[in-house]
């Protein structure tokens, strides 16, 4: 059986830093691509990252580029989202997601391109 766990979120001021943590289980970490989406209060989740099962690629949505950064650990089965110079719109629910993607195909950056997702954690940013 497949589990996801984040962890790591909260409250922080704007211009603060978290890290969250995705702990997977049940799957062959290393060949899977990973994502992190979010979803704030009234409005529909949105991607924000992801990197292929190796570690070698990583993509990002414009609005979090050159501020988050996606990396995973294959020998702890754990994937992460570093979060600097966070701001209030980055305020949402954070889920990991994952997926068997070839190395041959484009990581997904829509959420039905994953199979696995995790319960969420939340991050507040405050003003």
């Amino acid at each position: 059986q497949v589990q996801l766990v984040e962890s790591g979120g909260g409250l922080v001021q704007a211009g603060g830093s978290l890290r969250l943590s995705c702990a997977a289980s049940g799957l062959t970490f290393g060949s899977y691509s990973m994502a992190w989406f979010r979803q704030a209060r009234g409005k529909e989740r949105e991607f924000v990252a992801a990197i292929r099962g190796s570690g070698g690629s990583t993509y990002y949505s414009d609005s979090v580029k050159g501020r988050f950064t996606i990396s995973k650990d294959n020998a702890k089965n754990t994937e992460y989202l570093q979060m600097n110079f966070l701001a209030p719109e980055d305020t949402a629910a954070y889920y990991c997601a994952a997926a068997d993607i070839p190395s041959w195909r484009a990581v997904p950056t829509t959420q039905r391109g994953y199979t696995y997702w995790g319960q969420g954690t939340q991050v507040a940013v405050s003003s």
